[in-house]
């Protein structure tokens, strides 16, 4: 068996081909393909029960697809060899609920994984976690405890936690969607500098403000399928498919 070739910038950092997920009889993945270059921002819409959420835990191995191809830097996520702990640290990924540890301060959120899964120095990591805090402005909050904090604070500790893996891609699995519309803007303004600064990013999100303003490239999905796709230019003003402006007219 020939050694894979390795993956260079030029190439898609996330390449999926025809993939397709079922949960027992229902069919929520219908063979979905998209390709994302480094340093994409790509947002994906659809109504709930779309497949989503489904397909960006597919990227990074959380839920196994069925069949269909879905490559990560040029690693199949599908070989039954993969380094799932080495595929999270490309493709890191934030949720809806924040999953921090309750008995953990802010900081030492952020600092866990790679100390206890990277092995990594702590006086090193605590200096990045520290940076990574300030990143998302939290500055002063290092010490706080999750239950201190609003749910917007708590995502964006989330957000930097996940960060502190040094990931080459973030997947946000809806990560507004709990908030109040208060907190919601003070996430968005963190991803929002993440991917001016280069970071890839592909969001799950029902911010269509966000996603003109920000997207390389928007993927509409109904049924498990991807309906439409293009740039926020035309994909809001002159959308093609029946389903998409009806999805739209409804939202916007």
């Amino acid at each position: 068996m020939n050694a894979p070739t390795p993956w260079t910038p030029d190439q898609p950092i996330i390449e999926c081909r025809d993939v397709h997920k079922s949960f027992g009889d229902l069919e929520v993945l219908k063979g979905i393909s998209m390709d994302l270059m480094k340093g994409d921002v790509v947002c994906i819409i659809g109504p709930s029960g779309s497949g989503k959420s489904t397909f960006i835990r597919c990227i990074n191995a959380l839920t196994p697809m069925d069949s269909g191809s879905i490559k990560v830097e040029g690693q199949e996520v599908n070989d039954p060899r993969l380094d799932k702990l080495a595929l999270r640290r490309k493709a890191g990924m934030v949720f809806q609920q924040y999953n921090l540890f309750p008995h953990k301060t802010a900081l030492e959120n952020v600092m866990m994984a790679p100390i206890k899964v990277l092995k990594e120095d702590k006086a090193e990591v605590e200096e990045r976690a520290r940076a990574l805090i300030a990143k998302v402005r939290l500055e002063g909050k290092e010490e706080s405890y999750p239950g201190e904090l609003s749910g917007g604070q708590q995502q964006r500790v989330a957000i930097a936690r996940s960060l502190a893996m040094r990931p080459d891609v973030m997947l946000f699995d809806e990560v507004t969607a709990a908030l109040d519309p208060e907190t919601v803007k003070e996430v968005l303004v963190t991803i929002r500098q993440l991917a001016e600064e280069g970071m890839t990013c592909i969001l799950v999100t029902h911010e269509m403000g966000f996603a003109r303003e920000l997207a390389d490239h928007i993927y509409f999905t109904d049924r498990g399928v991807i309906v439409e796709h293009g740039p926020p230019a035309t994909f809001f003003t002159d959308a093609k498919d029946p389903r998409t402006r009806e999805f739209l007219s409804q939202i916007l």
